[in-house]
């Protein structure tokens, strides 16, 4: 069985994970749960980046060692996570003793390499991003990510010679293409080792709250030197470790696009210089932004996806941001889309097309699930669901996730016209044609059977109850895309129909879209 391993950007503790944030790590968990339909030996790896200046002050703002206060933020984020349905294998934290470790050793390493010498850092830093800046990164004199003066400071640090890699990460994009995605961010990145590179820090000598440096324990690891090793720590570097032998390289790692630079090129180099594998890709989404607005605590737009879930309920919260943002693109959350997504797409759509088939089918045959007429193979319906499939797949392999569900909504709304151009109800008043009203329903019930499948990745606690619905008890985790996708030409025994409840509910929100 093939093997593949995704992160996502492990997030710093400061604040609580907003729409923003869980945009990013639905998206990894709808591809790892779809990798997972395809039959891979998947691993998805998240976590929490506690090493943060940032995170150190909140910390000691509420009176608390900042181990304590990590602790305690770890168990929200989880919660949270475990909320949103997310399906990670690993959640790692970066004040774990294993991952000091993996640290440790890659620093050895790149030390060893000669890659490690000692300077002095006059310069800029932006706290908020954790980020050494020069003069030609600023936008107005401020950090062009947080809108923010960055700090002058001047230390003695260790730098990494990042500039003996340029040529090696030119010469790996340009050999291997999908290296950094999606396009747009692959020409930026080039668009800089271009440009030139210079040396980076790897330490901080004014801050005392992180791994301290195995060379100079005056110093400890410089955030994002850290951080970015949590990505070998999920597979148990430097082993022995069954884990890292299976699942290294990483895959895919999802990260947002302001962090780019750190994972395209100094995470590259680090690993060149430390004479460990590259990870496969590294994909960059795009922005959330809110009604229009950039996210801000200033402004109060915050979205929380606790509230969100608690309203509206996790699936239709992960179908929305999947359904109506473009991945590699910013995009925008609005409640009313969301509500207005929800009840054309959800209670309408899909909800309509398995409420009124089933109904149908109670009052016309009672118990008993319909069965095709011999000989019967789904005509149009079968073919359009191959179709479906097909265009899903290969959406989903781009990371297209909103066409991968547009192309299971063609499927859907043909489903809802074949009842109307079949007329269940015309056809249930004359006795001679119940084998074309059993094939009718069953054609549609077979379609549904199909869309329980596609959209489990996206959907995973619906697609079950839709199965359900259906009559079959199987969980998310066990559909396999190639032998569930085909078109079956009769229920099998005991199926039976268990709807007791709509779908999808319609919501009702004063003042949304619907």
């Amino acid at each position: 069985m093939d093997s593949y391993y995704l992160t996502t950007a492990i997030d710093y503790v400061n604040s609580k994970p907003h729409i923003g944030t869980a945009f990013e790590k639905i998206a990894a968990d709808c591809v790892a749960r779809y990798k997972r339909l395809r039959g891979f030996d998947t691993f998805f790896s998240m976590g929490n980046d506690e090493h943060s200046l940032n995170v150190e002050r909140e910390a000691r703002a509420q009176g608390l060692d900042p181990i304590a206060y990590c602790d305690r933020m770890a168990v929200e984020f989880e919660a949270i996570w475990q909320m949103l349905h997310l399906s990670y294998d690993r959640f790692v934290r970066t004040t774990e003793a294993a991952h000091e470790r993996s640290v440790r050793e890659v620093f050895r390493r790149i030390e060893e390499r000669g890659d490690i010498y000692k300077g002095l850092y006059r310069g800029l830093y932006c706290v908020s991003c954790e980020n050494f800046l020069q003069e030609k990164d600023l936008v107005d004199g401020k950090c062009p990510v947080h809108l923010r003066e960055p700090d002058r400071i001047e230390e003695e640090n260790f730098f990494f010679r990042l500039t003996r890699y340029r040529e090696k990460l030119l010469a790996h994009i340009a050999a291997n293409p999908s290296f950094a995605l999606p396009e747009i961010r692959r020409n930026e990145i080039v668009n800089v080792l271009e440009a030139g590179l210079v040396d980076v820090s790897v330490s901080r000598s004014s801050q005392g709250w992180g791994i301290p440096l195995p060379a100079d324990p005056s110093h400890v690891v410089y955030v994002w030197f850290d951080a970015l090793i949590n990505y070998l720590t999920s597979v148990g570097f430097p082993g022995p470790s069954d884990s890292f032998d299976r699942y290294w390289p990483a895959d895919l790692h999802v990260i947002g696009k302001d962090i780019t630079r750190f994972h395209c090129i100094i995470w590259p180099a680090m690993l060149l210089s430390a004479g460990i594998e590259l990870p496969k890709s590294v994909y960059a989404h795009g922005f959330i932004s809110v009604e229009g607005k950039k996210l801000s605590k200033s402004l109060g737009n915050v979205v929380d996806p606790r509230a969100m879930v608690e309203r509206f309920g996790a699936d239709t919260v992960r179908y929305y941001l999947l359904r109506e943002v473009s991945f590699e693109r910013d995009g925008d959350f609005s409640v009313g889309q969301l509500v207005g997504r929800h009840n054309a797409d959800l209670a309408n759509d899909l909800g309509n097309l398995l409420n009124r088939t089933a109904g149908m089918t109670r009052k016309y045959l009672g118990d008993a699930f319909p069965s095709p007429r011999p000989g019967e193979d789904g005509g149009e319906l079968r073919d359009l669901a191959a179709d479906a499939a097909a265009r899903y797949a290969a959406a989903m392999d781009r990371f297209e996730f909103h066409n991968a569900l547009a192309a299971v909504w063609d499927l859907v709304r043909r489903a809802n016209r074949y009842i109307e151009e079949n007329a269940p109800w015309t056809l249930a008043k004359d006795p001679s044609r119940k084998a074309k009203l059993e094939t009718v329903l069953y054609n549609v019930f077979e379609s549904l059977r199909i869309v329980s499948i596609l959209i489990s990745p996206v959907m995973p606690a619906k697609a079950e109850e839709l199965a359900l619905a259906i009559g079959i008890d199987r969980k998310a985790a066990d559909f396999r895309f190639d032998a569930d996708r085909a078109w079956r030409d009769a229920p099998g025994d005991g199926r039976s129909l268990r709807l007791d409840k709509p779908l999808f509910p319609r919501i009702e929100e004063e003042g949304a879209a619907s």
